[in-house]
């Protein structure tokens, strides 16, 4: 049975039941990005490590007032068993970094472009009227609170949370790192100096590239809780093979 097609014969899918829930285009982009995030959140810890201060505006120096002070002068923010290269060399994770920003750049073009054609993130991220509804978002956030997870058919459809969470990263998190990346480079600063006013100077759109940064891991930190609460071997299997067995009531017959 396929997610994608919705459910076919006469009867919904129950508890229990195997369905086709990831397409392979999603679960090659899912695992693309895993490891291009992680590989560039581990050298971009590396190249703050050069100098672990962020400021707003256009400038920024040892002697100019930092809103977030990491390390102070002289020592390390990050330690070796946190970035690429382990070893401190700010030209190694620059060539890290950027070769893996081009992964970054060209999956989430073709995913994007895939999603939006076959009408997949229409269909998996479109938020219902019903589901605008503060009583109906108050409702998930209280059984989220209470970990009680959809089973069933309703386990085939995302809640209002999670496509709140998965569209903030894929029309805001993910847009956000590329822009504010591309606003840091001295190349595109001469070409495009527009980008860098939209984000208010080089050293602002340097923050705003490390505030999205740590968003993207505070949603990989409850994304992963929430699939050890959901049960990791179904989890994963449905994000390898695409195949996901419904979870059953409690109480209900295996």
């Amino acid at each position: 049975m396929s997610l994608d097609s919705g459910p076919s014969g006469p009867s919904a899918p129950a508890g229990g039941d195997l369905v086709r829930r990831h397409a392979l285009a999603t679960r090659l982009w899912h695992w693309t990005n895993a490891l291009t995030i992680l590989v560039m959140l581990m050298s971009g810890l590396m190249i703050l490590n050069a100098h672990p201060r962020l400021y707003w505006g256009h400038y920024g120096s040892d002697h100019d007032a930092a809103w977030l002070v990491l390390a102070e002068m002289d020592d390390i923010a990050f330690p070796g068993w946190m970035t690429i290269p382990t070893d401190y060399s700010l030209a190694d994770a620059r060539l890290w970094h950027f070769a893996f920003a081009w992964v970054l750049v060209l999956a989430f073009s073709a995913y994007l472009i895939w999603g939006l054609a076959r009408g997949h993130i229409a269909r998996r991220l479109h938020i219902t009227r019903v589901e605008w509804s503060p009583r109906h978002i108050l409702h998930d956030i209280v059984e989220h609170a209470k970990l009680k997870l959809p089973t069933g058919a309703a386990a085939l459809n995302y809640n209002v949370l999670q496509k709140f969470a998965y569209g903030g990263v894929l029309f805001v998190l993910i847009p956000v790192l590329i822009a504010s990346g591309l606003a840091m480079s001295p190349a595109l600063d001469a070409a495009w100096p527009w980008l860098v006013d939209l984000f208010g100077g080089r050293q602002s759109a340097r923050s705003v590239h490390f505030i999205a940064a740590m968003a993207l891991v505070l949603f990989f930190l409850v994304h992963m809780a929430m699939v050890l609460l959901a049960g990791p071997v179904n989890e994963v299997r449905s994000m390898l093979t695409g195949w996901y067995r419904l979870p059953r009531d409690k109480g209900e017959a295996p």
